[in-house]
């Protein structure tokens, strides 16, 4: 169970008193407020893949054709994982492609 559980079932219950009601609902309404402030500030990783981002962006606006995210690793100097996850973060267009005898994912920037 959880704190917004409690409290909602605390609230729900008729024979408490007005008072704890009244505490439940505050609690409530500071659960609210950090889960506000949460939502709205950026975590670590957020601020530290931002760059990142932007440079995969970049080199897919000079790419003249769909490239898959060991080309993009490479070109940029990092791992072939890190550039799948960031492309998620990027409007791209996922097409096929064949590299290195395979079938696998090539990414353009959506038009």
């Amino acid at each position: 169970m959880t704190n917004r559980e409690f409290f909602n079932s605390i609230i729900a219950l008729e024979s408490v008193p007005a008072d704890v009601k009244a505490h439940a609902e505050n609690e409530i309404a500071k659960l609210d407020a950090r889960n506000a402030k949460r939502a709205s500030t950026p975590s670590k990783t957020q601020v530290a893949n931002a760059p990142l981002i932007e440079a995969v962006r970049e080199y897919l606006t000079t790419a003249t054709e769909p490239m898959c995210s060991a080309e993009i690793a490479t070109a940029l100097e990092m791992t072939s994982n890190k550039v799948a996850a960031l492309l998620k973060n990027i409007e791209v267009e996922v097409s096929e492609k064949t590299y290195n005898k395979r079938k696998v994912k090539a990414y353009a920037l959506a038009k």
